[in-house]
């Protein structure tokens, strides 16, 4: 069944760190909205498997690979909107900054930006995003296991960081709603009341940045 909540959107956006349920849960979302989805396509970057090896020899070649992907989503998700098909992403195009903050050396994050300030990009800000939290133990059991070869490998070190600087970006971001919801003890992607749960949250939903955790007054 359809959600009417849901098809108000046009353009929804979920989001949150590596492992937190971002994909099954914008592959449901955009189910009961009736709308086209789109993903992220991590394993099409051919550096990323050469990243997570060894961090600092291949930082600047995946950010780069990842940018110029990163153009190539924010043109179809145009696109699209000119073909009038609401869409549902498990990404922001806009993630590619965030990561290249945590990943690259000073002198690699400069020649980034003097790159990319010459590349042109369409920009639609979302509807609204879903920012997904969990605590970086949390995340390090769900990748576990799913097993994905290439994830095994990604250390401890790295999911705190990027926790905390996923916390940081939606602190700051503004061009878009922003409900963040908590997952450690909610899981909408598969579980229907949670589902369910997730989408009157929505439905409530005021302000241009609220929190969601399960169990917890509005």
């Amino acid at each position: 069944m359809r959600s009417p909540v849901l098809g108000r959107f046009r353009y929804l956006a979920v989001e949150g760190p590596i492992g937190v349920g971002k994909t099954s849960l914008a592959q449901r979302l955009a189910d009961a909205a009736g709308a086209d989805l789109m993903l992220e396509q991590p394993a099409l970057n051919p550096f990323l498997e050469r990243f997570y090896r060894d961090s600092a020899r291949y930082a600047l070649p995946a950010q780069l690979s990842f940018c110029l992907q990163r153009v190539d989503e924010a043109t179809e998700i145009a696109r699209r909107e000119i073909d009038g098909k609401p869409i549902f992403t498990d990404f922001l195009p806009e993630k590619d900054g965030l990561f290249a903050r945590l990943t690259l050396s000073a002198d690699e994050i400069e020649l980034y930006r003097k790159l990319v300030a010459h590349i042109e990009r369409p920009h639609r800000a979302p509807d609204l995003v879903i920012h997904l939290q969990a605590s970086p133990e949390a995340l390090f059991s769900r990748i576990q296991k799913r097993a994905i070869p290439m994830e095994q490998q990604i250390p401890d070190t790295y999911l705190r960081a990027l926790c905390d600087i996923y916390g940081e970006f939606f602190y700051h971001y503004a061009a878009a709603p922003v409900l963040t919801v908590d997952t450690e003890q909610f899981d909408p992607a598969h579980d229907d009341s949670d589902f369910a749960l997730l989408v009157e949250r929505i439905d409530q939903m005021r302000g241009r940045k609220e929190v969601f955790v399960k169990g917890a007054r509005l």
